[in-house]
């Protein structure tokens, strides 16, 4: 009887711990509304098409924005930056990416003064389509850039 007890102790025992495993990793996916989907080609389809309507003209059809995107212009706005590989988009977590596109950088950074031609996206796309087009551009980093930054979000948790 010793050893039916110790058998069920034992498979019980990878049961919950099996159980604590799936429930930790849907608590992650619940805290991280913000996380993004480069390999989902059904996310990043729509991406593609969200980016292309709402902000290739201004970030270029390849990422690679505007010249001299550093240099404010005679309006004292920045020129759009890549989202290249070149730029610094790919330097900040997916929930900074996400509240800068839906919120504009002036809220973000908690700058009320702060100018910028980047339009608020609240109004125009759903908190998913923004996702999406973020997921888009993270798609079209090369693997060692993407994995920096991951590596960004991890520090973020």
């Amino acid at each position: 009887m010793k050893p039916t007890v110790t058998v069920l102790t034992v498979v019980l025992t990878i049961a919950v711990v099996a159980a604590a495993v799936v429930m930790i990793k849907k608590s992650d996916e619940k805290e991280s509304p913000y996380r993004l989907h480069p390999d989902d080609a059904s996310v990043v389809a729509t991406g593609s098409k969200l980016y292309e309507m709402h902000c290739a003209s201004c970030h270029g059809a390849n990422l690679q924005g505007q010249s001299e995107w550093r240099t404010r212009g005679p309006d004292d706005l920045l020129p759009a930056p890549p989202h290249d590989a070149s730029g610094h988009t790919w330097h900040h977590d997916d929930k900074t990416l996400f509240q800068i596109t839906k919120l504009g950088v002036a809220k973000v950074i908690g700058d009320s003064t702060y100018k910028s031609a980047m339009p608020i996206y609240a109004d125009t796309l759903s908190d998913q389509q923004i996702i999406a087009v973020l997921s888009w551009i993270k798609a079209q980093w090369p693997p060692e850039v993407r994995k920096n930054n991951d590596l960004v979000n991890t520090d973020q948790k």
